[in-house]
């Protein structure tokens, strides 16, 4: 569903994301983790066409982004950390606005159903101004839920929601994920990546360290003397030089981007 394969970005000849393969497969979840810098971001907005590739394949649902991005626009959400919003548009014409956009059938129905799904009922007619953070990532959220895209890219999506939000995000995030969408998450929150993602990529400064389940990272990266928590593994994975296949010599790199 999702394919990335020696995807690359340079920024002022300095590289962001060097030779990275991976891919996501419809009912799957992936826990995109990384320190700050490590390319989640980057990675992410490139799959949507939002920044542009500087080098590899990448491709949603069958789509490659280079030869069809309308169609890779059409199949795929992605929400930012902050997502900027319409201030004058009230939520319900936020969606009202993507259902139009995205010709979703029966539009109503699932946008009534959204705005009871994640609490916004209340806020149906307020301006995207003046809802909270939280409420605000709520509506993001629900523009993207609203037109059932076969991958969804989501950025710290739990950012400003309270318990009860965010557990009623997780529940909807493996919900989209049984009804056959590929899912990406990039967060810090480990524990929720334990929770609910199938499989992890662990990037650091644009390397991938590791991409495979969540028991492959535990077999290679665990220790018996700490139980083989997911913290102390982070650590030692990004600490780790083993993945030589995520590594190219940069001159080689800058001259494919042509930087």
């Amino acid at each position: 569903m999702i394919h990335v394969k020696n995807f690359c970005k340079a920024y002022d000849n300095a590289l962001a994301v060097n030779n990275l393969s991976f891919e996501v497969q419809g009912g799957q979840v992936l826990g995109l983790v990384g320190p700050n810098g490590a390319g989640k971001t980057t990675t992410l907005r490139a799959l949507l066409g939002i920044i542009p590739s500087s080098g590899g394949t990448l491709r949603i649902a069958d789509y490659d982004l280079a030869k069809e991005p309308l169609k890779v626009k059409q199949h795929a959400a992605y929400v930012p950390d902050d997502p900027q919003l319409f201030h004058d548009l009230s939520v319900e014409q936020h969606l009202t606005f993507t259902a139009s956009a995205y010709a979703v059938d029966n539009a109503e129905e699932k946008i009534n159903r959204l705005l009871r799904r994640f609490d916004l009922e209340k806020k149906r007619h307020t301006p995207a101004a003046d809802l909270s953070r939280g409420m605000r990532q709520k509506l993001a959220i629900c523009c993207a839920y609203l037109y059932d895209p076969l991958a969804l890219m989501l950025d710290e999506p739990m950012t400003g929601l309270d318990p009860p939000g965010i557990r009623n995000l997780k529940d909807s995030i493996v919900e989209r994920a049984e009804n056959g969408a590929a899912v990406i998450i990039s967060s810090h929150l480990l524990a929720m990546v334990e929770d609910i993602c199938t499989h992890v990529l662990i990037l650091n400064t644009g390397q991938k360290r590791f991409w495979g389940t969540l028991d492959e990272l535990r077999d290679e990266f665990g220790d018996e003397k700490d139980g083989k928590s997911l913290e102390n593994i982070f650590f030692r994975a990004i600490e780790s030089n083993d993945d030589d296949s995520s590594r190219e010599p940069e001159t080689h790199m800058i001259e494919t981007v042509g930087v």
